[in-house]
């Protein structure tokens, strides 16, 4: 369903394109966090002292103490000095500095724009949902934080996961919000436009085995393509008895996890390029022109994200190159937001 027909102002739409692009920031900024470690180089979360960094050396020293207590320091980073300490610090501090303005850019606006009846009623019910989905993400980040405060060394996979998702249903808002603002849809009525949300679905899955990937730090264990270690299939899921919850769980001291994760992830990516695929040769000499060109988009976003998974598999030597890990992340989620907007291109305009 398309929204309702009421004029949107041009400095609405730009607004609404400036929050989607800081959210995409978010999450990327996210990414580079978790690659270079400095996920827990802050332990507390002050939303209001929290936005003024330590200024001097005392202050600097107060921070790191801080850190010291945590098991990373302990079990990983023991022999870590002040200047390295500052620079995990800077990238955690800033992925928080740029929610804050965020909510700053995104919520002040809505508040006036509302009071000034500059939009209706229906775009006021979609940008609060994606103020609670926000809010939720920003919770289950803490939450994910913490988990990595106490015993353990790095945050839970499972919970890092479900932040990342929660991100991804945040952009996903977003994203319906803009189509809607700029009327996306079509007068013909496409009889195969069922394949985009199967293919939507599909990467849902695959951005979910994506976090877990991440989480476990799966790809340090197989660093090549397109064998695993030499393996099409690695033999430690080839037996039975390695199937079972209590693998998944403990990750961090047994193989069985990071290979069913990387594993599947790879074969997901393959059925995802067969499944996008089969929807441009189906879709290419239906649609119209606008829903051609981001069916276009999605197709060359995916063979990008593609080369680029592989690039960071093989550039892997002890730790997930940043550059091509941080890339392979952006350019997946542009093609996911690809997606997306092509779905709403090709529904039918009310």
């Amino acid at each position: 369903m398309t929204i309702a027909k009421f004029k949107y102002s041009k400095t609405i739409r730009n607004w609404l394109l400036i929050g989607l692009i800081m959210l995409v920031g978010q999450v990327i900024l996210g990414g580079i966090t978790r690659l270079t470690g400095s996920g827990l180089s802050i332990t507390r979360w002050d939303i209001v002292t929290g936005v003024i960094p330590p200024l001097n050396a005392q202050e600097w020293l107060a921070a790191f103490d801080l850190y010291k207590d945590t098991p990373q320091f302990h079990k990983i980073n023991s022999t870590m000095s002040l200047s390295d300490f500052k620079f995990i610090y800077f990238w955690e501090y800033f992925h928080r500095l740029w929610v804050r303005a965020l909510g700053f850019i995104f919520l002040i606006p809505f508040v006036f724009f509302v009071l000034r009846k500059k939009i209706d009623l229906y775009l006021i019910k979609r940008l609060s949902l994606v103020v609670f989905l926000t809010i939720l993400t920003a919770s289950a980040g803490w939450i994910m934080v913490q988990s990595g405060l106490i015993n353990r060394p790095w945050v839970n996979a499972y919970k890092l996961t479900i932040h990342f998702m929660l991100a991804l249903f945040v952009i996903w808002a977003m994203v319906k919000t803009v189509a809607d603002v700029y009327i996306f849809g079509t007068k013909k009525r496409i009889t195969l436009h069922k394949i985009v949300p199967i293919t939507i679905a599909v990467t849902i899955v695959q951005m979910v085995f994506a976090g877990l990937m991440s989480g476990m730090r799966a790809g340090l264990y197989y660093p090549s393509w397109p064998d695993m270690n030499g393996e099409f299939v690695p033999d430690v899921l080839l037996n039975s008895e390695h199937w079972n919850w209590g693998n998944m769980i403990n990750y961090d001291s047994y193989l069985f996890a990071p290979a069913f994760i990387q594993f599947s992830h790879r074969m997901l990516a393959y059925l995802l390029l067969v499944v996008t695929f089969y929807m441009f040769v189906k879709l290419k000499n239906q649609v119209a022109v606008f829903s051609k060109r981001w069916l276009n988009l999605t197709v060359a976003l995916l063979l990008l994200q593609v080369f680029l998974g592989i690039l960071t598999v093989l550039n892997i030597e002890g730790k997930i190159p940043l550059f091509y890990g941080v890339s392979h992340q952006l350019i997946g989620l542009l093609y996911f937001m690809s997606l997306l907007f092509l779905n709403y291109s090709l529904q039918k305009k009310r």
